[in-house]
C-alpha cells in the first residue's frame, strides 16, 4: 500500500523544510509547492503560517491558495493548519490595530493574548476533549508554541443534526491566565497553534495520527 501523498503549500511563508521532514517522519509522500492542481489532488494538505496574520494572507491570496482550501474542503478533503496557517482560517485578525480578513472557515477573531509575558514561547500543556482522534495517545502531553496572537473565544454553534464526525473538537491551552485555542478538529479541517513539527515525540504522534486519517474516509 503506497504512502499517503500531502502537500505542504508553499506560499512564501519561511522555512518549511522542518514540517516537510516532520511529515515525511510521519509516513506521507511530501511535496512542498504552490501549484494549485497538486494541492487539489493530493490526500492531504498542510498550510504552514510564520510571522504576521496580514503578510500570510496575502502570501496566501497571491497564489489562490484560499480557493483551494475552500475548494478541497467543500469536497471533504483533509487540510491542517499550524501556527498562523490555523490563524488564518479563521475569519479575520488584528495585529497593531490592523485588521485582515482571513480565510473564513470558522468564525472567530486572531487577537494578542491578554498575558503579562507575551510572546507565549515554550512547552505547555492542552486539554483535549473525548474523542479526538489527532490527539489520540498523546491528550496528556506537552506541545511547543511560539506565538503573540491566538483565537480567545470560540463562536461557532452546531446543533444535534450536525454528524458527529463534523462536531468541532477544541482543544483549549491556558498563558498567564489567558485562555485561547490550541487546536481544533472539524471534519476534514485541523489545526494547531504550536508546532507539532518542534514538539519532539508528542509533535510527531499528533502528525502520525493526522498522515493515518488521510484517505480513510
Amino acid at each position: 500500500m503506497s504512502s499517503p501523498s500531502v502537500v505542504v503549500l508553499d506560499y512564501g511563508s519561511g522555512n518549511l523544510r522542518s514540517a516537510v521532514r516532520a511529515v515525511e517522519r510521519a509516513g506521507a509522500d511530501v511535496t512542498l509547492t504552490s501549484d494549485l492542481d497538486a494541492a487539489m489532488e493530493a490526500d492531504g494538505l498542510l498550510v504552514p503560517g510564520v510571522g504576521a496574520y496580514a503578510a500570510c494572507m496575502e502570501g496566501l491570496r497571491a497564489i489562490r491558495g484560499e480557493r483551494v482550501i475552500a475548494r478541497r474542503l467543500s469536497g471533504g478533503r483533509p487540510v491542517l493548519g499550524i501556527c498562523v496557517g490555523m490563524q488564518i482560517l479563521f475569519e479575520r485578525g488584528i495585529e497593531h490595530g490592523v485588521e485582515t480578513d482571513g480565510c473564513g472557515e470558522w468564525p472567530g477573531v486572531v487577537e494578542r493574548i491578554q498575558a503579562p509575558i507575551v510572546p507565549h514561547m515554550g512547552w505547555n500543556t492542552v486539554h483535549v476533549p473525548e474523542g479526538s482522534r489527532l490527539f489520540a495517545g498523546i491528550e496528556d502531553e506537552r506541545f511547543y508554541f511560539v506565538h503573540s496572537y491566538a483565537v480567545r473565544d470560540w463562536t461557532l454553534v452546531t446543533n444535534d443534526r450536525t454528524p458527529d464526525a463534523y462536531q468541532p473538537r477544541v482543544i483549549w491551552a491556558e498563558h498567564g491566565g489567558d485562555r485561547f485555542v490550541a487546536a481544533v478538529e472539524n471534519g476534514p479541517l485541523s489545526a494547531t497553534q504550536f508546532h507539532p513539527e518542534k514538539s519532539g515525540d508528542a509533535g510527531a504522534q499528533l502528525l502520525r495520527n493526522w498522515v493515518g486519517t488521510l484517505g480513510a474516509a
